[in-house]
């Protein structure tokens, strides 16, 4: 592999943003021989996330620490995504500098919105800023799968059409949901991912070839749904408190909890988010839009 690094500035600063991840449609096929299951997703991204702050020290020791509204009982040692990805780019590059890291965690833990793997992916991508270094793409998607099956398509963070377990990507360019207005709603209930796949029906229900607004809405699904909603029906009540607010498409993400809906201005949107927090003001609600860069 070939790496270049350059000297910076190790008193600087940096921060980038773990941006939530949005699945409009997952369609789960068939379980491959690998054990996993063979997936395919229209991912979006929020335009807003976790935030990650670090700062290069140089004796190449990492550090993190975990602040935010959603970082309760969410600890820095090295079973954390972001420890994770830190040590492996550093081991993968040999880099022998530092980091102290900051998390400041604003999405709700284990949510099906990626706020994990986004926070692995943005490590990935302010640690190879703040050590000026650059990583071969091969080798940068090689190490990224390995934290995680949607910490690929989180390291651009843009509209993509993911397939396999997350290794096939296909970027996606749609105009009708190009920053969308988009109401992301969790009533702060955790489901464990592995609890929600175990309990899907494993009926094939066909390809996802749906790309736009309208087809989602028809054509598009969420595999996942059913069996999230026998563990946490509390999202029923979410899907049926956003769909109450006549969004253009509302739907659970990923694995759930985080049910979205995306509306045609800002303005409906906002409309929903205060209905929401005036009914429900225990939920988490974040008013946000689709990223497109």
């Amino acid at each position: 592999m070939r790496l270049h690094r350059n000297i910076v500035n190790i008193s600087e600063q940096l921060t980038e943003i773990a941006y939530a991840k949005v699945n409009l449609a997952l369609h789960v096929r068939e379980r491959r021989a690998d054990g996993y299951h063979a997936l395919e997703s229209l991912f979006v991204f929020a335009e807003d996330g976790d935030i990650l702050h670090a700062r290069q020290r140089d004796d190449g020791v990492i550090t993190l620490a975990v602040e935010g509204p959603c970082g309760a009982g969410l600890s820095g040692d090295d079973d954390n995504l972001v420890m994770r990805a830190a040590r492996r780019l550093q081991a993968a590059t040999g880099v022998t500098a530092g980091a102290d890291v900051r998390l400041d965690k604003r999405l709700p833990v284990a949510s099906g919105i990626g706020g994990g793997s986004a926070d692995g992916a943005a490590t990935l991508r302010l640690l190879m800023r703040i050590w000026n270094i650059t990583v071969e793409d091969a080798v940068l998607q090689q190490l990224s799968l390995s934290l995680g099956s949607d910490v690929p398509a989180c390291l651009a963070s843009t509209t993509q059409l993911v397939r396999g377990r997350g290794e096939l990507l296909e970027a996606q360019a749609l105009d009708d949901l190009s920053c969308r207005p988009m109401l992301l709603v969790n009533p702060r209930v955790g489901v464990s991912t592995a609890s929600v796949f175990a309990g899907w029906d494993r009926i094939d229900r066909g390809a996802l070839d749906a790309l736009d607004i309208e087809g989602l809405a028809c054509a598009g699904r969420n595999d996942l749904e059913a069996p999230a909603l026998l563990l946490a029906p509390v999202i029923g009540d979410v899907l049926q408190a956003l769909q109450a607010q006549s969004p253009r498409l509302a739907r659970m993400s990923g694995s759930g909890a985080t049910c979205f809906a995306l509306f045609d201005d800002e303005q409906g949107r906002g409309q929903a988010a205060d209905a929401l927090r005036r009914d429900h003001p225990d939920w988490w609600v974040m008013e946000t839009r689709i990223r497109t860069s």
